[in-house]
């Protein structure tokens, strides 16, 4: 049984070396990442323009749903930080990354701020930038539901 060890092992070492090869050379599923990245700010006078009296909108909620380019559709929610910024990031294979997108504002839980400037209630978009980079959504504007008097 001994002789026949050094006999196998050359032949065991060429097995695992093509496995190795085999291994190597199959297509491995790749990683890609998007992101989505909005601002939601405060039309103090109703213009829809953005000036120096606006300011950004904290805690104002965001909603994101995707398509893949496998049909499944994801649903993602975000809050706006003190800037006022929102980002909705994922990784997943390449094959499932998204293909289009509809962002929308949600709602706006500051004081005076809480009554949609935006004629739109949301914005699609076709998501086509490669792994890493992000796509920028248009401005939410909010608006107070009464103007100060300094904007007649």
């Amino acid at each position: 049984m001994a002789a026949a060890l050094p006999r196998r092992w050359p032949l065991l070492l060429q097995l695992g070396f093509a496995i190795a090869v085999l291994l190597a050379a199959a297509p491995a599923a790749e990683a890609w990442t998007g992101e989505i990245r909005g601002r939601v700010v405060c039309d103090v006078c109703g213009d829809a323009a953005i000036g120096p009296e606006d300011h950004a909108l904290e805690g104002a909620e965001v909603a994101v749903l995707c398509i893949t380019k496998s049909g499944e559709v994801i649903n993602y929610q975000a809050f706006t930080n003190s800037k006022g910024t929102y980002t909705i990031a994922e990784t997943m294979p390449e094959s499932d990354r998204w293909e289009s997108c509809l962002a929308r504002p949600i709602s706006s839980f500051h004081q005076h701020c809480t009554r949609r400037g935006d004629a739109h209630s949301g914005v699609k978009f076709t998501y086509s930038k490669p792994s890493g980079n992000s796509h920028t959504v248009k401005t939410f504007l909010y608006k107070p539901v009464n103007a100060p008097l300094y904007c007649s």
